[in-house]
């Protein structure tokens, strides 16, 4: 099985030959590439080459194009900053009130220069790789997040409590609106899946009942627009998921990313027949600052963990920073070929 295959059957559920690896390694990638975060992000070109070069080096099966957080809530209006040497982001919302979302002119997002470079880049991707390795097209922020950044994270956690539901109900759609562009204008570029990350509809932010009742039904509207274009869609979310585990299936997801604070045990025993877990070793803790032994260690107990499920995708929890010894994810590698 080549790359593409294997990342198709595992969000399939079907038997591979070796388990499938897609990493979330974007930021090291430029590292070893020798550019800047400023190069990267402004250049699709420099950004395809980077994970050419990636997948030469460590013959991995999947790529998951990222660039950073910020790239739909800048395409809205939010400021951001874009610092030479990390990803870009964001400080402030652009919502001084949560009724100013009454004001707001429809989202138009395809004119963003940073959205641009993103599908052009998952486009060369395509282009050079074809069927050989699988291509995701990450597609930044779900609903819940975006909205987060357009109102601030301490404001939008106050609206949550004290605001009328109509308002927050109004940006919540207006976000999904965003986002459903990126996803439409990115299944146009050929890629075999997209995705989303909603960091602050954890458990670590909010209730289980307010994911229920503000995250997820927007998350649900995401993948179906997904689904619609014939693609495969995979959710992620910081932090210890493990009371919400159950309802994010609810939202039609195929894959979860998960953060390496989630117990494995209990992902397993909800998903391993239902969606596939793409994960979750440390990438801080073990994979920047860990030894070659540890990441040995923490990788085979994930895959005895999954050993008897067909759906699963082996990586990080997030992103894998750019400072990771490349002996690490070498070592994280060969485990996975080998077990």
């Amino acid at each position: 099985m080549n790359g593409h295959e294997r990342i198709s059957a595992a969000l399939e559920g079907k038997a591979t030959d070796t388990t499938p690896i897609m990493l979330h390694n974007f930021m090291m990638a430029a590292k070893e590439s020798g550019v800047s975060m400023e190069q990267y992000r402004n250049d699709p070109q420099i950004i395809s080459r980077s994970f050419m070069a990636s997948v030469e080096k460590y013959k991995f099966d999947g790529i998951l194009v990222d660039i950073d957080t910020v790239t739909l809530a800048g395409a809205v209006g939010v400021p951001v900053d874009f610092p030479v040497e990390e990803p870009a982001r964001t400080h402030q919302g652009n919502l001084l009130s949560l009724e100013d979302v009454r004001s707001l002119k429809p989202a138009n997002i395809e004119g963003y220069k940073y959205i641009q470079i993103w599908l052009e880049a998952v486009r060369l991707l395509k282009e050079y790789f074809k069927d050989e390795i699988y291509i995701r097209g990450n597609c930044d922020q779900a609903p819940f997040s975006l909205a987060s950044m357009m109102r601030g994270p301490q404001n939008w956690m106050m609206d949550l409590m004290i605001t009328e539901e109509n308002l927050i109900n109004e940006l919540l759609d207006y976000c999904t609106d965003a986002t459903s562009q990126f996803i439409t204008l990115m299944a146009q570029t050929g890629c075999d899946m997209v995705s989303n990350g909603d960091s602050p509809a954890g458990p670590e932010m909010i209730s289980p009942d307010m994911y229920e009742q503000y995250a997820l039904p927007f998350e649900k509207k995401i993948v179906d627009i997904a689904h619609q274009a014939g693609l495969h869609y995979a959710l992620h979310v910081c932090g210890n998921t493990d009371v919400i585990l159950d309802k994010m299936l609810k939202t039609g997801a195929d894959a979860f990313e998960l953060d390496y604070k989630t117990d494995v045990q209990k992902a397993f025993d909800i998903y391993h027949d239902k969606a596939t877990l793409i994960g979750n070793i440390d990438p801080s803790g073990v994979l920047a600052l860990g030894t070659a032994d540890m990441v040995r260690q923490k990788t085979r107990e994930l895959l005895e963990t999954y050993k008897t499920s067909n759906r699963f995708i082996l990586n990080a929890g997030c992103a894998i920073p750019p400072n990771t010894p490349d002996r690490n994810l070498t070592a994280m590698l060969d485990v996975a070929r080998d077990f």
